[in-house]
């Protein structure tokens, strides 16, 4: 079915609090090939897990059409994630379809990096633009550990360059900090990166689904990883780029680049969150924390028109009331079930 986009509106999309819309996140699969004890941990997404069968799964047709739509809505960001988004084959074929939007802005994709390096040239030729890579340490020993599969960084950082050589910058680094695990390798990976000539950003160890059994005592905030690395390589903060950007960043006093902290345990930033998020099998969440999702899977099949997908995407946003960061830091007790990491992305 051909689709008719509705023409943007000079009034924006806003939630309950006043978000706009600008952000869509989009699963291309709930899929991965490692085991991070944060997010798919092995004792449950064992060799007999299974996954959602590619029935279930949006086509690439689907998800450019529903693309569409919010970028007609006020989306002016999508980032492919899963999963692991590189699993999912012919991805650079959805990647030409999501590039060829019009009004959207910007395509990039969050991955592992593990497949990057074969992949990175068809993708930048199908239009996306850039990536972000998680690399958690470069410690063999932690990183095989924090990985689940026991891999090493070669392959991670070969991809890292190959996406470099491309130009699918510039190009983010991800690195999820977790108290006794890779705190202690937060500087060597800062300088790294900085000498590399690309953006790093910490992430606070989340509450993020209900498996990796989070614990307050094992978050590193955002002040202490800047200090650490301040401590080595001096930094100061630098101002936002845009309203919804989570990451607090710093750049290094000697002009050698700059790294971020995103901060949403010990400073959430929920007043300014402009995401959406577009699971493997159709479902909009409107936080990263969400209980449950909004089918749109099932009126897409059911051949509802443009329109009324317009409609019912409206009605998820506009009563959208999310604020589980906020929430949490002032809550006693543990919070409701949340959607797992895999399914939506980060």
């Amino acid at each position: 079915m051909k689709s008719t986009v509705p023409e943007q509106s000079e009034s924006p999309l806003l939630d309950v609090f006043g978000r706009p819309l600008r952000d869509l996140r989009i699963s291309v699969t709930d899929k991965c090939n490692f085991r991070c004890p944060f997010c798919m941990p092995a004792e449950v997404f064992g060799e007999r897990y299974r996954f959602l069968p590619r029935a279930e799964l949006l086509t690439f047709e689907e998800i450019s059409r529903l693309a569409r739509l919010f970028v007609g809505l006020g989306v002016r960001k999508i980032r492919l994630t899963g999963g692991e988004p590189l699993l999912r084959g012919q991805l650079e074929v959805l990647v030409e379809q999501l590039a060829s939007i019009p009004g959207l802005e910007d395509l990039a994709l969050t991955t592992n990096g593990y497949l990057l390096a074969k992949q990175a040239q068809a993708l930048k030729k199908a239009g996306l633009m850039r990536v972000t890579v998680s690399l958690h340490t470069l410690d063999e020993e932690v990183f095989g550990g924090m990985n689940g599969r026991g891999f090493g960084t070669k392959k991670v950082l070969d991809g890292i360059q190959k996406a470099a050589e491309v130009g699918l910058g510039p190009i983010k680094v991800n690195a999820v900090v977790q108290k006794g695990v890779n705190d202690h390798t937060i500087v060597d990976l800062s300088r790294y990166v900085k000498e590399m000539g690309h953006i790093l950003r910490f992430i606070e160890f989340m509450d993020v689904g209900n498996l990796n059994q989070w614990q307050w005592d094992q978050v590193v905030t955002a002040d202490e990883i800047i200090k650490a690395i301040g401590e080595e390589m001096p930094l100061e903060p630098v101002d936002q780029d845009y309203r919804g950007e989570v990451a607090s960043r710093y750049r290094y006093l000697d002009g050698g680049g700059e790294v971020g902290v995103i901060a949403s345990v010990s400073k959430p930033f929920c007043g300014d969150c402009t995401r959406a998020r577009l699971s493997a099998k159709g479902e909009v969440y409107t936080c990263l924390f969400a209980s449950q999702g909004h089918d749109l899977r099932e009126a897409l099949r059911a051949g509802a028109s443009d329109q009324d997908l317009t409609d019912i995407i409206i009605d998820i946003w506009s009563r959208r009331t999310d604020r589980y960061s906020e929430e949490r830091a002032s809550a006693a007790g543990p919070g409701p079930k949340k959607v797992e990491m895999y399914q939506i992305g980060g």
